[in-house]
């Protein structure tokens, strides 16, 4: 019985020692935001409601944005993008799954740059790219991650109609900016 009690207070300590040395820092209120550069428009998408993870300790990383919380400033085009290309009722969600190929070890104030390999899904299509990144640690407890990176519409089967082609381009340039905490 003795034994038993040391055993489980072994694991219990165990278990907190390892949280107290987590390298698992997470958000979910982080930003997105996507350029469209067509000929005859311009605009950007935005939402505030970026989901995820980063594991420094495993290097992985799991983020996601439910796409519905994405706004351009026009309720009729938000409408559209939602109905008529990203088809949020079948597909409300993008999200990147993936590693971060380097090893990420900084203290407070210091940053460095990172690329994240894996699967990025929209539209219920998923293809393997590469993300370039920086990592920032603004305190013991938290850290700041930008990135961004460009899409085509077409890899992901979003289709753009012949009539609004010069509105709305092909190529979409996706940044995120998230601080995420311990």
């Amino acid at each position: 019985m003795k034994n038993l009690i040391v055993f489980f207070l072994f694991l219990f300590v165990l278990t907190i020692s390892r949280e107290a040395f987590a390298q698992v820092y997470k958000t979910e209120g982080g930003n997105v935001e996507f350029l469209s550069k067509a000929p005859l428009n311009e605009f950007t998408g935005k939402s505030e409601k970026l989901n995820g993870l980063i594991d420094l300790e495993k290097n992985d990383l799991d983020f996601f944005i439910d796409l519905n919380t994405l706004k351009t400033g026009i309720g009729l085009r938000d409408r559209h993008m939602r109905e008529n290309y990203l088809e949020t009722k079948k597909y409300p969600f993008a999200e990147f799954v993936g590693k971060i190929k380097e090893k990420v070890t900084i203290k407070p104030g210091e940053s460095k740059d990172v690329t994240a390999v894996g699967k990025f899904k929209i539209h219920g299509i998923e293809k393997e790219i590469s993300v370039p990144g920086r990592i920032t640690a603004t305190s013991n407890n938290e850290i700041k991650l930008e990135a961004s990176f460009k899409i085509l519409l077409s890899d992901y089967k979003i289709e753009i109609p012949k009539v609004v082609f010069y509105e709305l381009a092909e190529e979409q340039t996706v940044s995120i900016s998230a601080i995420l905490k311990k």
